[in-house]
């Protein structure tokens, strides 16, 4: 399998650090980091099987599928979390 294959099934990660009431994504399973490092709680797999939405045990931020947006995208804009830009700075 090559990286590019690799890239490709990697768990996306979100984060809220705004605040927001509820975060509308692609996917049904992802990662939730709560805020942005350093203000992260732990990282914790989510599965909303065949729900629409689920509320993250840490943060309790409200995360809703959206079939519309892809797997990188949110709504409000800007929840996705890189580690890999984070670890570059």
């Amino acid at each position: 399998m090559g990286t590019a294959a690799v890239a490709d099934i990697r768990t996306p990660h979100f984060q809220n650090s705004a605040g927001h009431r509820s975060v509308a994504i692609g996917v049904r399973e992802f990662m939730c980091i709560g805020a942005e490092p350093p203000y992260d709680h732990p990282h914790v797999f989510l599965d909303m099987g065949d729900d629409n939405e689920i509320v993250c045990p840490y943060c309790s931020t409200l995360y809703r599928h959206d079939p519309a947006l892809k797997a990188g995208q949110t709504e409000p804009a800007g929840c996705l979390w890189d580690a890999n830009s984070a670890l570059a700075i």
